[in-house]
């Protein structure tokens, strides 16, 4: 008991530091524990690359749209103006000089940066709840017989791109494109102006007052008088839209479905590549996912599908040769058909059935069929001679698609041996693309990395410099100075043209 008593209160004055030491260390550790679960999005400013929205993104138009519409972003850029094209010009080359100098791998480093105009109402939201309000109504039909508002979903592009530029950073997954608040920071410039729904949805003459307008307003802005409209972005998606006014806002980069080269929908000289950008239509079908492909490749037992309309005009007729060739051979399945809600069900059915999809021009060169087939894990057969495809500096159509011209497959059972002729590893191959593809052509809120939206801003990056030429040569060429003379020019002008190309 002695010796106990004699080192008793050594021992627990010993142990006291120590006590103390594990107890703050253990406060210390569960005050980290409760900061890392904070919000990220109280901050902004700084968000976690690991952080993930908690809902899947929507593949829905009119189910992304009612959320948007009843759950608009917040005003949180302060939209800076400014006073005039001059005012503009100095704070542009204020700005570039120190990206130039202050950052010389700047357009290596950096996101492209867009500003989003701020524009009145009746030019956005008012027509996206016009679409919202009336697109139960199903006995409004196009010529052909399609749903107007299914015509109206297809071409949504201008919805997809706004509705992710606007959104907060903090809720944003593209890390090549960022917003911006300050036009002499900017870029590019995107004029967030339905074109297709005005031009379904409004009266004629109404519709024409409209674009007037929103021309005005646009050719009104010192960013656009600065570059003549070089750097800004045109969604016109369908070629019938804007079609009135169109021609004086030519020097804009136009957002399309295709170039349509036979000049039934475009004047020469409008559109070309180098200016402007191909997008997909948004699939009229569901994705068929890796799971989905594997469960259906017992039951593609169709060689050869299409359904879709038997006779189009233009680059379109070879429709009529191919369903005329084709009709009652056995493994083909010809169907007429429109895009309705039927029409749906029944091109994804048959589409998950088939081995190759036949993707043939329309009334232009490029059809929505495409999309829906590469979805859908069927191998595009397209016979469209004058096509060009989105994203191609990015994409190599070769992997998921079977290229024919026109001539060839209207040959009497030349198309049908060559599909024949494909071995079974080639196809394997091709589909397993078809799954890595398919992602770039699914649209989404919030935009998915490598998806369509993101597809856009890298391949815009590559228009830049180029963009970015034609706008400082403009603004000091003199009007002796010899002007650029482009392919179209030329053919326009020289007689001999055909030599020159």
């Amino acid at each position: 008991m002695a010796l106990a008593g004699k080192h008793g209160p050594s021992t627990s004055r010993s142990k006291s530091p120590f006590l103390l030491f594990f107890l703050s260390l253990s406060i210390l550790s569960l005050i980290f524990f409760l900061f890392s679960f904070r919000n990220p999005t109280q901050f902004p400013d700084h968000p976690s690359p690991l952080v993930t929205p908690a809902y899947n993104p929507q593949t829905s138009f009119v189910a992304s749209l009612e959320h948007f519409l009843h759950h608009p972003p917040p005003p949180d850029h302060a939209v800076r103006t400014v006073s005039g094209e001059e005012e503009l010009d100095d704070l542009v080359s204020a700005t570039e000089s120190g990206r130039l100098y202050g950052d010389p791998y700047y357009p290596l480093s950096m996101p492209i940066k867009v500003y989003v105009y701020d524009m009145p109402s009746k030019f956005t939201y008012d027509l996206l709840w016009l679409f919202r309000n009336t697109y139960k109504d199903t006995s409004n039909l196009t010529s052909n017989g399609s749903p107007v508002h299914r015509l109206i979903e297809q071409h949504s592009i201008d919805y997809w791109l706004w509705v992710d530029l606007i959104a907060p950073e903090s809720q944003r997954l593209l890390k090549s494109v960022v917003r911006v608040d300050r036009q002499e920071e900017a870029d590019l410039f995107y004029i967030p102006f339905f074109t297709t729904i005005s031009f379904f949805l409004m009266e004629k003459q109404q519709c024409k007052a409209l674009y007037r307008e929103v021309l005005k307003w646009v050719m009104d802005q010192p960013a656009w008088k600065r570059s003549e409209g070089r750097d800004h972005i045109l969604p016109v998606h369908h070629p019938w839209s804007f079609k009135s006014v169109r021609r004086y806002m030519k020097n804009a980069i136009w957002l399309l479905p295709d170039m349509d080269s036979t000049g039934n929908w475009y004047k020469p000289g409008q559109v070309f590549l180098e200016k402007d950008l191909i997008l997909p239509y948004v699939p009229n079908v569901d994705l068929c996912d890796a799971k989905c492909m594997a469960d259906t490749e017992s039951t593609r037992t169709t060689i050869l599908f299409f359904r879709g309309r038997l006779k189009r005009n233009a680059g379109g007729k070879i429709r009529a040769k191919l369903v005329a060739e084709l009709s009652g051979t056995e493994g083909v399945v010809i169907e007429e058909g429109s895009a309705g809600e039927v029409g749906k069900v029944a091109a994804q059915n048959g589409m998950r059935k088939s081995i190759f999809c036949l993707s043939p021009a329309g009334d232009t060169p490029s059809s929505a069929r495409l999309f829906d087939a590469i979805v859908s894990g069927c191998i595009p057969v397209i016979v469209s001679d004058e096509l060009e495809l989105p994203f191609e500096g990015i994409l190599d159509y070769r992997k998921i698609a079977i290229f024919v011209s026109s001539s060839d497959a209207a040959q009497p059972g030349w198309l049908l041996n060559i599909l024949k002729s494909i071995s079974h590893s080639q196809i394997s191959e091709m589909r397993r693309n078809l799954v890595k593809y398919s992602r770039h052509f699914v649209y989404s809120n919030p935009a998915q990395p490598l998806g369509p939206e993101d597809l856009v801003w890298r391949m815009m990056a590559g228009k830049l410099v180029n963009i970015k030429l034609h706008t400082r040569r403009s603004q000091r060429v003199v009007k002796e100075s010899r002007r650029i003379c482009t392919c179209d020019c030329r053919r326009a002008n020289s007689p001999t043209s055909t030599s020159l190309l």
